[in-house]
């Protein structure tokens, strides 16, 4: 009796992908719609869209969190566009050996350097709490860095170095090179840091709670809707912050592009 031959194609290899994507992702994505747009009884409605910009305290927590991840990564970029760009011109054999040294904390538990960090906090301030945003702006900035410095780094090594010879031979000075040719060339690594720090200092409510046990964040919130089962508000808010970073990334990607055609009109 013939062996039954089942025909092998590309397309097979993305079926556990797509079995992963639709388990996943897709499932407790409807989970999420079908609680945030239902009461306890099940039936359709608006009133948790509704509560969330009629309640004081979830729009509060939302401009905190938005405020905290956009100081951290306003900090953590002026910290890492110069230490990247210094280790992209540093004429040794292996840069990488340099960079792994700004990432090793990121091999280091987290709780633990949080906890180091806390220590640290506690003998200069005392109270934490007296400097609550200023310390959460510390802990992210401490925590996301390594994220924002490795795509400016890998940026800015991967740029031609004929293109600012050329503007030297132009008559440009230092500064009018890397304002005119090495920034704007830099921007995809910038706005792809941007958004690996923006997009989850929104919601890391671990580091403000073990900082000074604060909740004020939107990580926070959704997980006390959820521990005082209220599943239909818990899964609104998260959907609404869903949206949000989906829209950010967006406009990160629509950004990207831009400058990568800017960059390829100038190369």
């Amino acid at each position: 009796m013939p062996m039954l031959k089942i025909p092998f194609t590309r397309k097979a290899l993305a079926i556990p992908y797509a079995v992963f994507l639709l388990l996943f992702v897709a499932a407790p994505l409807v989970v999420l719609f079908y609680y945030a747009f239902t009461n306890g009884k099940g039936q359709f409605t608006f009133d948790n869209l509704t509560g969330f910009f009629s309640d004081p305290n979830t729009l509060g927590t939302l401009l905190y969190s938005f405020a905290v991840a956009l100081a951290a990564t306003a900090v953590c970029l002026l910290i890492a566009y110069p230490t990247a760009y210094f280790l992209s011109k540093l004429h040794l054999g292996n840069k990488t050996s340099v960079l792994l040294i700004f990432i090793l904390p990121m091999w280091i538990n987290f709780s633990l350097r949080i906890t180091a960090l806390k220590e640290i906090l506690t003998m200069i301030e005392g109270n934490l709490a007296d400097f609550q945003f200023i310390n959460a702006v510390i802990g992210m900035t401490y925590d996301f860095l390594p994220f924002m410095i490795l795509p400016i780094f890998n940026t800015i090594s991967k740029l031609d170095g004929s293109l600012l010879e050329a503007a030297r031979d132009l008559g440009a000075t230092r500064s009018q090179a890397f304002f005119r040719v090495t920034l704007p060339l830099s921007m995809p690594g910038v706005i792809s840091g941007v958004m690996m720090v923006f997009l989850p200092a929104m919601t890391n409510y671990v580091v403000l709670d073990m900082l000074y046990n604060s909740t004020y964040i939107m990580g926070s919130l959704i997980g006390s809707y959820f521990a005082a089962y209220n599943w239909h508000g818990g899964s609104m808010i998260a959907l609404i912050l869903l949206a949000i970073i989906g829209i950010f990334t967006l406009l990160g990607q629509n950004g990207s592009e831009q400058e990568d055609s800017r960059g390829g009109a100038l190369l």
